[in-house]
């Protein structure tokens, strides 16, 4: 029998000291780590090895961590929590439009920084349960233009036919958005109903899932036909939904 995978946590702080207390921790914790003091350490971490979450602090020497984090995301489906020490609100909000899926401020508690690193990398875990996994009384399949969402198995398949991975948190997301189609749903909607408010009300992760969930479903990124933003109101699900037949 294969060992569990041990999630692999980089931390990046041009701060000895920060990246010494939470790496610490973490392996105390159980959790592999390593750290680096800035982007170029950054990078040789990510091309050497599988990175599961990044620990990326805001302010940094050279390059910041908001131009990291672009990076990140256009090349890894890593977590990323950025380290902020700022309290104007604007820059959080900015890390987690680039694609950042939680944020910590300084001076933090490291029971703090353990929360959201379980809490990430929950929603990254793959959706799938096991092929013999039983139907569940009242789960269902919902069809929407071809997509097939096996509510039962917890998977989606394409309307070619293959399946497409996803992660708890996008099956999460894409099963409250399918049944409740035509309804425009806000992120406060959108969090009672996939996790019960186990967010902050403030964080803005809501908009991370929706993001990478349309990656995976949608044709046109720039013009999505399924998960439609409303300005000013949050999202709502364009798909003609009908319930079909678990296979």
């Amino acid at each position: 029998m294969e060992p569990a995978h041990k999630p692999h946590i980089l931390v990046v702080d041009d701060e000895g000291r920060i990246r010494t207390m939470p790496s610490r921790y973490l392996q105390d914790e159980g959790f592999r780590v390593s750290t680096a003091e800035g982007g170029a350490r950054m990078r040789e971490a990510l091309a050497a090895e599988r990175i599961d979450l990044v620990l990326l602090d805001l302010v940094l020497p050279g390059e910041d961590g908001l131009t990291l984090a672009k990076e990140i995301r256009a090349r890894s489906n890593a977590g990323i929590i950025m380290i902020t020490g700022r309290s104007d609100v604007v820059d959080t909000v900015v890390g987690l439009e680039v694609g950042a899926d939680d944020y910590v401020a300084k001076p933090f508690h490291l029971r703090e920084v353990l929360a959201r690193v379980r809490s990430v990398l929950r929603r990254l875990q793959p959706a799938a349960p096991s092929e013999t996994a039983p139907e569940l009384p009242g789960e269902e399949t919902l069809v929407f233009e071809g997509w097939q969402l096996d509510c039962s198995r917890r998977e989606l398949t394409s309307p070619a036919g293959s399946t497409v991975p996803l992660t708890t948190g996008e099956f999460d997301l894409l099963r409250v958005f399918a049944e409740h189609p035509g309804r425009v749903l806000d992120r406060d909607q959108l969090m009672d109903l996939t996790r019960g408010r186990s967010w902050e009300a403030f964080d803005r992760t809501i908009d991370v899932q929706v993001a990478r969930l349309r990656k995976k479903i949608e044709a046109d990124l720039k013009n999505p036909t399924l998960i439609k933003s409303v300005r000013g109101a949050g999202y709502v699900f364009a798909g003609r939904v009908a319930k079909g037949v678990p296979r």
